[in-house]
């Protein structure tokens, strides 16, 4: 027989009914709440800091769960969210004008419209929620048709002869009102979402300040900005199809005998 003091040592104390487990290592859960006017963004970056802070050892370690979890996943996958609407927009947009460089003429109108939808929700003390972040992404399907009205009319009458800088000139005049039909359409359409009453009304206030605030600063932006890049991109377009056409040209040239 052999003690139980050659191997362990027991005495008298307090100690918890149970040991909670998260995988295979025991845990403890922290749970907390949030201040008056503070998202859970803040939260996260204070705890973050707290942790820094403290200096715990390398056997100890934390992370979130619960709506912490689903925030911390929601906001990593933003961008890659993003990048993909943007990718399957120059895609799209690149198999109907059959073209390289006008699709990033269209695209170029989206940062705007980014810009307008943060300076909205800063300007009512809003934060970047998810709501919110959706109304971005629709504002990429929204803001998108005022370079798609100006830019196929161009192309048009390039084919019919005209000049690039003619052509653009003529989209801009000749488009400019039912690019502001469909802008005040959409703006209007958003404004009960942005400063409606009733149950619930608060969930949707974030996503109509942004596609109001979004659509005011592109269709002031765009209008402008949208011509220049047309211009600047269709002849750095022709310089390199004309350079790539003679580089290929130099290539398939028949050498003489002998060389």
């Amino acid at each position: 027989m052999i003690p139980l003091s050659a191997v362990a040592f027991f005495h008298n104390g307090h100690t918890p009914l149970g040991v909670n487990h998260q995988g295979q290592f025991a845990a403890a859960t922290i749970s907390f709440n949030l201040a008056p006017g503070k998202a859970i963004s803040d939260a996260q970056t204070a705890i973050a800091a707290a942790i820094q802070q403290i200096g715990m050892p390398s056997t100890v370690r934390g992370n979130f769960a619960g709506t912490a979890l689903a925030s911390q996943q929601a906001q990593s996958g933003q961008i890659l969210l993003i990048g993909a609407a943007l990718l399957t927009v120059y895609l799209v947009l690149g198999i109907l004008y059959e073209s390289y460089i006008h699709p990033i003429t269209i695209i170029s109108t989206l940062p705007s419209a980014g810009v307008g939808a943060l300076l909205a929700l800063k300007m009512f003390d809003m934060e970047v929620t998810i709501i919110a972040f959706i109304g971005i992404i629709l504002l990429v399907g929204i803001v998108k048709k005022n370079a798609i009205m100006m830019i196929d009319f161009a192309l048009h009458a390039e084919r019919q002869g005209l000049d690039t800088r003619e052509a653009i000139t003529q989209a801009c005049l000749l488009r400019f009102r039912p690019i502001m039909m469909t802008t005040m359409a959409a703006l209007f359409g958003a404004l009960p979402l942005a400063f409606g009453t009733g149950e619930g009304s608060e969930l949707r206030h974030p996503l109509g300040i942004t596609i109001v605030g979004g659509l005011l600063v592109s269709q002031l932006l765009t209008l402008y900005t949208t011509p220049v890049i047309f211009l600047f991109l269709d002849r750095f377009g022709k310089a390199a199809g004309r350079g790539w056409r003679r580089l290929y040209l130099s290539e398939r040239a028949p050498r003489p005998a002998g060389a």
